[in-house]
């Protein structure tokens, strides 16, 4: 079986296409909580995930692990345990150590799904986990809040492509809230927002009733509620388990206006990514990154570091949500 751009795995499964390496790692455990966040999970305290695509698909070396460890630093600043997530050599881990928050950075990773977990794992080998991986694994260990840069949506021609990622539909089965600035502007926002209305996720302004755009802080689409407090937020986490529902939270937490990209060179420069993309006959899964890496060049680097500090803003929110859900009083 051989996955084209996941160098990590392709190398060692490539000699057969399409069937499962002859010798197989047993999986002795499906997965390890670390200490630290088997500890503070134990004594009810604030915990937030944290995913790793974003550090190794998403930021430039070495820039990458510097924000890795700013993430994490901002969460144990505030008092919260980070529970940054990814496999390592088959073994899905929640909480990595400084070795392996080094690996999500450095090493080449296969960029890994929900769907992705179970063929790592038999192989044995090691994967950066997506949002909704991130999600699934997290709620395994009981990490009720998750924060993220933006969240995958559907995409633009999904209606004849059928491009969705699976962050939609592994939210709507998944107790996490997932702390987000929206979708970037690259996907189709009306219809992700539709989907998530379809699986019955509900869909949070954090002190707004605009939906975000990413790199923008709004874009032209109305959210039904907001959230004025993380308390808030905690009390409707409450009230999704009272009630039964098995649906993640998606809470969409605006970068502020003063830390947005120009939105006149944010049209523009997408505007010439998605010509680029047609001349150069992009389609299906490679139209994304193909747009990503054109903005972030088109750009000069400023819609990288519109994305740190988006990053930083929902790290920081996340540790106020995990902390108003941590506390005796939540709901």
């Amino acid at each position: 079986m051989h996955r084209t751009g996941t160098r990590g795995v392709a190398s060692r499964w490539a000699p057969v296409i399409g069937r499962l390496p002859g010798k197989l790692v047993p999986v002795s455990t499906p997965y390890i909580v670390s200490d630290e966040v088997a500890a503070a999970l134990a004594a009810g305290g604030p915990v937030v995930a944290l995913e790793s695509t974003i550090i190794s698909h998403g930021l430039p070396r070495p820039r990458n692990h510097q924000a890795a460890q700013e993430f994490e630093q901002i969460l144990r600043d505030a008092g919260v345990t980070p529970a940054t997530i990814a496999v390592l050599d088959g073994v899905p881990r929640i909480g990595l150590d400084a070795d392996g928050v080094r690996r999500i950075a450095e090493d080449d990773l296969a960029k890994a799904s929900v769907r992705d977990l179970p063929i790592l794992a038999a192989a044995g080998a090691s994967g950066a986990t997506t949002v909704a991986a991130t999600a699934h694994l997290a709620s395994l260990a009981g990490v009720r809040v998750f924060a993220t840069g933006g969240l995958g949506g559907v995409h633009r021609g999904a209606s004849g492509s059928f491009d969705e990622s699976a962050d939609l539909s592994t939210i709507a089965m998944t107790p996490v809230t997932v702390v987000c600035a929206g979708v970037k502007s690259v996907l189709d926002i009306a219809a992700t927002l539709e989907r998530l209305e379809t699986l019955s996720v509900p869909v949070i302004g954090y002190r707004t009733t605009v939906f975000p755009s990413f790199w923008l802080t709004e874009s032209a689409y109305e959210i039904d509620w907001s959230a004025d407090s993380a308390a808030q937020v905690a009390a409707v986490m409450a009230s999704q388990d009272a009630l039964g529902h098995g649906q993640g939270i998606i809470v969409a937490n605006p970068i502020p206006r003063a830390q947005q990209w120009d939105p006149v060179e944010h049209d523009r420069v997408l505007t010439e990514a998605l010509a680029a993309a047609d001349a150069a006959g992009v389609h299906g899964k490679a139209v994304t990154p193909f747009l990503l890496g054109f903005i972030v060049t088109a750009s000069g680097g400023r819609s990288l570091e519109v994305n740190l500090d988006l990053a930083r803003n929902n790290v920081r929110l996340a540790a106020e949500i995990a902390t108003a859900w941590s506390s005796p009083g939540r709901g």
